[in-house]
């Protein structure tokens, strides 16, 4: 257990400054959904925080010593630096805890786990090798072309799958949203993000990452969210409503950009 901060005491504001990865210009938000997700927690949190973009190219000397070997995203807080996402999102949670800041945890065990493969799927999919089909005879190669559309067809399909599992869970009613005394069945939910109407800790370890799927899976594969998948648009469309998430994104082009490298060498022969 952490000790008590200032934040929980004597009432002044902590002394925060989050570090996060810079652009493609070495100042702008950078591809990055660690970074998103602890700039969305903090907005969430309703503290007074800054915010300083690395550009890992040109790293600064006097960065460099503040946390020497790491990458973003770390933070200060009081002045004392924490480097790990998962152990930093524990912290905040505790540290900036009611009534002067909300609770982020969410209520349901499951909405922590919701889409939790729907990353390491896409990551396989978006990477996967795919030589194209070309004028050779050589039957050997042909045989290697198949199995790679087969690979590539198979990587696609448990992306899909991935997603209809977050849909599903979507489209489920929460416990409290089902009406005990009511004779009518409630069939479809209704709420806004993965554990209610508010956003939680859960939405902002998964929505950084779902967005990076839906902007490089269609610039690349030509690969969008199947329309039928009701539960995941509205999920989006929610969250492309609120400031915390639409202002903590990278723009497109950063994340599009991020993910060049692995685009050009799928589309060599």
């Amino acid at each position: 257990m952490s000790e008590p901060s200032a934040a929980n005491g004597d009432g002044k504001e902590p002394d925060i400054e989050l570090f996060v990865k810079a652009g493609i210009d070495g100042e702008s938000i950078g591809n990055c959904p660690f970074s998103q997700r602890l700039f969305m927690i903090l907005w969430l949190k309703g503290v007074v925080f800054n915010v300083t973009t690395v550009d890992l190219k040109r790293k600064p000397a006097d960065l460099h010593n503040l946390a020497p070997g790491t990458h973003p995203p770390f933070l200060t807080f009081n002045g004392e630096v924490k480097t790990d996402v998962n152990k930093i999102e524990e912290f905040l949670e505790e540290t900036l805890a009611p009534p002067k800041y909300p609770k982020l945890a969410a209520k349901h065990r499951e909405s922590n786990t919701a889409g939790i493969d729907i990353f390491s799927k896409f990551s396989a999919y978006i990477k996967n090798t795919k030589q194209q089909d070309n004028a050779a005879t050589c039957h050997y190669v042909s045989y290697l072309a198949q199995k790679q559309v087969i690979t590539f067809l198979a990587l696609e399909r448990g992306l899909v799958k991935a997603l209809k599992k977050l849909d599903d869970y979507l489209r489920t009613p929460l416990p409290e949203e089902i009406d005990a005394n009511s004779t009518e069945e409630e069939k479809v939910s209704k709420r806004k993000f993965l554990d209610g109407d508010d956003l939680t800790l859960a939405d902002c370890n998964l929505l950084p990452k779902l967005h990076v799927v839906k902007i490089v899976a269609k610039k690349y594969r030509n690969f969008e969210f199947p329309t039928e998948m009701t539960g995941l648009w509205r999920y989006l469309k929610n969250a492309y409503a609120r400031d915390e998430f639409t202002n903590t994104c990278a723009a497109d082009k950063e994340i599009e950009q991020a993910y060049a490298d692995v685009a050009k060498r799928l589309s060599k022969s």
